[in-house]
């Protein structure tokens, strides 16, 4: 056998394998390889859900870089509203760029001053650097604002 020939013929193999598993997975669908993309309960000619909801979803699942695309989405739709502003900060906490979430969720609290979530995650995020006064203050304000009907704002303020 002449060398590089064993790999050659090892990786013809492997294609020949790939192409194989390929044919028996169409074969096994209702119709074989068909142009019909659509995927099963996507209805095409449906509502899309809005990108602020997809992103709080991914957001829940833990999904924050395709949460940030999707809140970047709701920003070209909505344009920077407080709700949008909020959510690209609290999608940069979540993948640890504190800087751009502060800058963004300061904003988000300067735009609109008595949305209690925007000035929750603010102090989230000041928990997160060490800024405890200041948080301190921030979920004061967030608790006041809410009414004390947060739990997860009552639990920020008692930490």
């Amino acid at each position: 056998m002449l060398p590089g020939k064993g790999c050659a013929l090892l990786r013809l193999r492997r294609s020949f394998q790939a192409i194989m598993v390929f044919a028996m997975v169409a074969s096994c669908t209702e119709g074989g390889l068909s142009d019909d993309l659509d995927a099963p309960g996507i209805d095409p000619t449906g509502q899309a859900e809005d990108s602020i909801t997809v992103g709080n979803r991914l957001m829940a699942a833990g999904e924050y870089e395709l949460a940030l695309d999707s809140f970047t989405r709701a920003a070209l739709e909505q344009g920077m509203t407080p709700q949008v502003l909020t959510s690209l900060g609290t999608a940069n906490l979540g993948l640890r760029r504190l800087g751009q979430a502060e800058t963004l969720l300061r904003r988000a609290v300067e735009d609109d001053t008595d949305w209690p979530i925007a000035w929750n995650n603010l102090g989230v995020l000041l928990m997160e650097t060490q800024q405890y006064p200041e948080a301190e203050q921030v979920f004061r304000r967030a608790f006041a604002l809410d009414n004390g009907e947060s739990d997860a704002i009552r639990h920020n303020l008692r930490l």
